[in-house]
């Protein structure tokens, strides 16, 4: 079906003026491969005027955050209608490995969701498909690249079917957004969250946003006040500081509402500003001098300097009781910190081109990503952005789409196993992402497992043979041990009540009581001394 046709505010614009446009957002780099990505993702815009995510606004989405040149290039390359018309060894020649490798991790995050959004509404599914989106994109841009469609597919979600709406809102709230919050790229996890809410509580967004709206002009003028205030203060005292309102986020407003049970009018950071100062200690002179100057609320109060969040953002947070008796919240940070608070890993990849270091990122994604602190080039540090807690894991998906973590290095049997432990035991065979593989095949994150399994049968000894490879999970080892433990258990059993039977005849009763004949044995139940028999341990003669 045909939609209206999203304006987006780069869709007249020539192609001479999206040149300067994309060129003056860059610092440096290859603006000819820059210039031939830029025309292909015009001609996709020119011969496809549906609504859906395109190349070229999500490059433009990028360049607000300050993103590379590879990654403004892979985002117009992964433009889904070049996916058919400019294929992947084109790519590779044209722009090179690194250009390439972004677009083929991207197309695969585009995909993705085909099949996981229906997992999304359980909180440890969700978990799992964030950090198994991780483990698979080993080149973080490529993540940024997909948030950024993310966010233009939201902007045009109006255009698009009702009954699409609620579930790809759902599944942003639930992957996307967190992974932006991790990646530490708050410009675009407030917008995915805001979006997102919109869709999924729209009553509530509009009343939320009808209230703030209506008191907008007495918050604007109180918060002005302020922070002439505070300047006043900051100048008395030799602080050179750039003191700024600081916008609040109605999702966050929201979460906070619920979190806290608490109306509106009673939230502690409606009203909230900024300070940017040049260093570390000056940060802690402002919130000195802030906490001299008014009131504050000590459980409020928290150093995200001295103890970085795991996406690595740092800032002082206080809240102080204002004129009027209203609480105003206080962000202190230098201006890497703001950086880095806006764009996150997005701006990683500009310093690097300069030359730059950039070490609040250096000491971010710490539950996420770990780089080596050195001064190794570009492709060494591409090759270690990975998180030291993915590097025993590995995770894959069930064919309707739930994700289920196993060790590095396990097979389709430890994975039937995971999912129930009958499956395992008739497990003759297995599909990963729809062609056959051996028993022994080594799973990687992202795949997809189908387990062929017969109607009755149980596993084989030699599953259990470290040198063929079957098993690599203790949990699988242990289920196997166990059924053939139980296998010759029932054999004892059965042998041991033979033997009685035997013996009986032999010696004409009619009756063995088993009970007094364990006892005789310091044995606790009947069966333990027909299992006792059986294997032996026992003999009838005794």
């Amino acid at each position: 079906m045909k939609h209206t046709l999203y304006q987006s505010d780069i869709a007249g614009d020539s192609v001479a003026e999206l040149r300067e446009r994309f060129h003056s957002g860059m610092n440096r780099g290859d603006f000819r491969h820059l210039d031939e990505a830029l025309a292909l993702a015009v001609r996709a815009r020119d011969e496809d005027r549906q609504v859906r995510p395109r190349g070229l606004e999500v490059a433009h989405i990028l360049l607000t955050l300050r993103a590379d040149a590879a990654t403004v290039e892979a985002a117009m390359l992964s433009d889904p209608y070049l996916r058919d018309t400019y294929p992947a060894a084109k790519i590779r020649h044209d722009f090179g490995d690194t250009v390439a490798d972004l677009v083929e991790k991207v197309n695969w995050l585009n995909t993705f969701g085909d099949y996981t959004i229906d997992q999304t509404q359980q909180p440890e599914q969700a978990e799992l498909i964030r950090r198994m989106l991780l483990a698979v994109v080993n080149d973080v841009r490529a993540v940024l690249i997909k948030l950024a469609y993310r966010v233009h597919r939201l902007r045009i979600l109006k255009y698009q079917e009702m009954a699409n709406r609620e579930a790809i809102a759902r599944e942003t709230l639930d992957i996307f957004a967190p992974l932006a919050s991790r990646l530490g790229v708050g410009q675009l996890k407030w917008e995915l969250e805001d979006l997102s809410f919109r869709y999924l509580h729209p009553d509530d967004y509009r009343t939320l946003a009808k209230a703030l709206a209506d008191n907008r002009a007495g918050r604007e003028t109180y918060v002005r006040n302020f922070i002439a205030m505070l300047s006043a203060e900051l100048t008395a005292n030799e602080i050179k500081a750039k003191v700024v309102g600081r916008p609040k986020h109605i999702y966050s407003i929201w979460r906070k509402m619920q979190r806290k049970q608490v109306p509106l009018n009673e939230l502690y950071d409606l009203l909230a500003v900024r300070v940017i100062v040049d260093d570390v200690p000056s940060c802690y002179l402002v919130v000195g001098l802030a906490h001299n100057r008014w009131r504050h609320i000590p459980k409020e109060f928290d150093d995200y300097i001295a103890n970085p969040k795991d996406n690595g953002y740092q800032s002082l947070h206080t809240v102080v009781i204002g004129p009027d008796d209203r609480p105003v919240e206080i962000q202190i940070r230098t201006p890497q910190m703001q950086e880095f608070a806006e764009y996150g890993v997005a701006s990683h990849w500009r310093y690097k081109e300069g030359g730059r270091a950039d070490l609040a990122f250096e000491r971010s994604l710490t539950s996420l990503r770990r780089l080596l602190e050195s001064e190794d080039d570009d492709q060494t540090l591409l090759e270690d952005f990975r998180s030291d807690a993915f590097k025993d894991q590995v995770f894959v998906l069930t064919p309707k789409g739930q994700v289920i973590p196993l060790r590095r290095g396990a097979t389709p049997l430890d994975f039937a196993y995971a999912i129930h432990t009958e499956v395992g035991h008739r497990c003759r065979g297995a599909k990963v992402d729809g062609r056959i593989v051996p028993l022994t095949y080594s799973l990687k994150s992202g795949e997809k497992i189908e387990i062929i399994t017969a109607k009755h049968g149980g596993p084989t000894l030699g599953w259990l043979d470290p040198h063929l490879g079957y098993i690599k999970t203790a949990h699988a080892r242990s289920k196997i041990r166990s059924w053939f433990k139980q296998q010759d258990h029932d054999k004892h059993l059965r042998t041991g009540r033979a033997i009685v039977d035997r013996e009986r005849h032999k010696l004409g009763l009619k009756h063995v009581d088993l009970a007094d004949l364990a006892r005789h044995f310091h044995l606790s139940r009947p069966d333990d001394i027909l299992l006792a028999i059986g294997r032996g341990d026992v003999n009838p003669a005794q």
